[in-house]
């Protein structure tokens, strides 16, 4: 069916809201941390693909990293593998790094694939094996109770953080049509696999790659402060007094800690965005109003 004349008017201003945008971004490098909500309803995970696609094609090179947490623990569950967590950190023993594995590399990592392909692009989809892409070392979990004096270290298995990232491979593949897709499962120096927070390697490959932008897609709406408002157009300086004074707390200091080391360490600005919204990474970077919360380095201008 064809738009009427006041539709065609509002597309013609939402693209040309969206040039000036187009044309600062092109050449530039994207990390997007896909999961939650995006990952699992149908009609944004057809938006999320959609998007995906239209930046490659008007010249931004974005590459993906997905979690994956509840499709692991629904097929330990199926198996009879029982999860126990330290500090919110799923235990990973070998048999349970196995399952992850095979979820995160296989099932959830070519399911995105095959949705970036569908919707018009050409993903390819690696794991942090392929090409030594992601250098891991264990991650040690300091644990500490109200009886003791000194913390205990706690080993929980496979469970990594990123140690190198080798960014032939992102680069080969960005400099082309490709659109890399990445489970979060690095190699050790003796070959053994972890299992990495996918925020966290999102994180590091943005500041790798010096990415003009790292987008972390979440089911909430943003950054809120104290009295529910979304917050945005924050400095790394207005984040820190927000931990400081108590806004910022709990299961969100993870995510804004990335977010933060990213814009420290380079990345232009990071994006903490509602992915419960259609087309939430086109809201974000292509319109004047956007759907998250924007983090930068940039000291806010003096208004005259």
């Amino acid at each position: 069916m064809p738009l009427s004349r006041k539709e065609a008017i509002n597309t013609a201003n939402v693209l040309s809201e969206a040039l000036p945008y187009i044309q600062q971004f092109a050449g530039k490098t994207v990390v997007i941390k896909y999961g939650g909500n995006a990952m699992i309803d149908e009609k944004l995970k057809d938006s999320f693909a959609r998007d995906i696609v239209m930046m490659k094609l008007i010249g931004i090179h974005p590459i993906v990293v997905h979690g994956g947490g509840p499709q692991i623990g629904e097929l330990l569950d199926k198996l009879a593998i029982e999860s126990h967590f330290v500090n919110g950190m799923r235990v990973t023993d070998a048999k349970t790094m196995d399952v992850v594995e095979m979820v995160l590399g296989g099932m959830v990592n070519k399911d995105i694939v095959g949705l970036i392909n569908r919707n018009g692009g050409k993903a390819i989809g690696l794991t942090g094996k392929d090409g030594m892409l992601l250098g891991a070392r264990k991650l040690k979990v300091k644990h500490q109770s109200p009886e003791m004096s000194v913390p205990e270290i706690i080993d929980i298995g496979h469970v990594g953080e990123v140690d190198h990232v080798n960014t032939k491979v992102l680069d080969m593949l960005s400099n082309s049509d490709f659109i890399p897709v990445i489970a979060p499962i690095g190699v050790g120096s003796d070959g053994a696999s972890y299992n990495i927070n996918a925020d966290l390697v999102a994180g590091k490959v943005a500041e790798v790659l010096q990415a003009e932008k790292l987008i972390l897609l979440t089911n909430i709406s943003g950054l809120l402060d104290k009295a529910g408002n979304v917050l945005t157009g924050l400095t790394t300086k207005e984040v820190d007094e927000l931990i400081t004074d108590g806004t910022i707390y709990g299961g969100m200091l993870p995510k804004i800690d990335c977010a933060l080391s990213a814009v420290k360490c380079g990345v232009n600005s990071a994006h903490i965005i509602d992915g419960r919204v259609e087309h939430a990474c086109i809201l974000e970077l292509f319109t004047d109003e956007g759907v998250g919360t924007l983090i930068t380095n940039q000291t806010r201008k003096v208004q005259e």
